[in-house]
């Protein structure tokens, strides 16, 4: 069978295959596993025009210049050109180009669409978007309850075309804890890690809040913070500055990629206050190291952390209700979470199983 993966965007700060590469190592795994029983190609637009092989995917670099591309037909006849069973098309949010793809593949090429995080359009949007689920075979969401959300508004016609299967995986793996806090510093008993942005969608102000309180009677607890995005840092650094126990959470910032490995398998939770996500790709990332989820329970986290049996789970924005998965932690059977926690990662979340369900829904079209 022939794939060919497709991203409309242009992303003109990604100059070289290797900067590619390396902005997409969560998700390329996945193409490197079909490309074991398939042929697979990846057409994307950066700023650099050539092909190359890599780990048995051939990857196609298009690019048009600085055409967003509403239309681009001459990217979808390249694609046409490469003659595929499956046209793999990354994101919800460009409706024009869905249906342009699927006028001018015919019947034979099947389509499908992961979703990425988007929200349903509304309006004239909704009924374009509407409209291209005509021409598509299948949509994947990392949760089908997300999916079956774009069907209760009415974006989506058939929930029959929805299939879970998670858009990320990890590269990371686990490595001994004591190894890992020699490169970390991370103290603490237990340790906490928080990975994201600082914003109001993943709310890190009811975490920091709840988590200070919890301390009070927990005073060995430690929460590590790591970030790349800043919006709420002043009021995140006003709650530590009255805190109790000065360094009961460290806020770290930004470190490179790579070292979150270390972070990772330094803490025993990975904590999380997001009110939405379409995945949840530091989720991911921490239970590919054994790191116990504390997460929101909102429709992705759910079913990445197995309706909350690899973790604990609590209602987005609720301090109370954080404070008391916190004090639950107390009594968690560490090692058999972790232990749970991996082997869930390898069954459903790893890219040797995402690709395995790839396949299992384009065989079904």
């Amino acid at each position: 069978m022939t794939y060919v993966f497709v991203s409309f965007s242009y992303l003109p700060d990604l100059d070289s295959p290797e900067s590619w590469f390396e902005r997409t190592a969560v998700y390329s795994g996945v193409l490197e596993c079909l490309s074991k029983e398939n042929t697979v190609h990846n057409a994307i637009r950066i700023n650099y025009q050539g092909e190359c092989e890599h780990n048995g995917v051939v990857t196609h670099f298009v690019n048009f210049g600085k055409n967003k591309g509403y239309l681009p037909l001459r990217l979808i006849c390249y694609i046409k050109s490469l003659k595929p069973d499956i046209l793999f098309i990354q994101g919800l949010h460009q409706p024009l180009q869905l249906i342009l793809s699927g006028l001018l593949m015919g019947g034979k090429t099947k389509i499908i669409v992961q979703h990425h995080a988007e929200k349903p359009f509304a309006g004239v949007k909704k009924y374009i978007q509407r409209t291209a689920g005509h021409l598509i075979d299948a949509y994947l969401f990392a949760a089908a309850s997300i999916g079956m959300d774009w069907v209760k508004r009415g974006n989506i016609v058939s929930a029959h075309k929805i299939h879970e299967v998670m858009e990320v995986s990890s590269c990371f793996y686990p490595i001994k804890k004591d190894a890992a806090k020699l490169k970390t510093g991370a103290e603490g008993a237990p340790i906490f890690l928080w990975v994201g942005r600082l914003n109001a969608n993943k709310d890190p102000l009811t975490v920091v809040k709840a988590f200070l309180k919890f301390t009070k009677t927990n005073p060995g607890a430690r929460l590590y913070m790591i970030y790349h995005t800043d919006e709420l840092l002043n009021e995140i650094n006003q709650e530590v500055e009255k805190a109790a126990i000065r360094n009961a959470i460290t806020v770290v910032g930004k470190v490179p990629h790579d070292d979150l490995l270390y972070w990772f398998n330094s803490a025993d939770f990975f904590i999380s206050g997001s009110h939405y996500e379409g995945s949840g790709t530091a989720l991911c990332e921490a239970m590919s190291c054994g790191c116990i989820p504390l997460v929101t329970d909102i429709f992705s986290f759910r079913t990445i952390t197995d309706n909350g049996k690899c973790g604990l789970l609590y209602e987005p924005g609720n301090q109370k209700a954080l404070l008391a998965a916190l004090e639950q932690t107390r009594n968690v059977d560490i090692d058999e979470k972790r232990t749970r926690s991996l082997s869930y990662f390898k069954q459903t979340l790893s890219f040797e199983a995402i690709a395995a369900k790839i396949q299992q829904v384009a065989a079904s079209l």
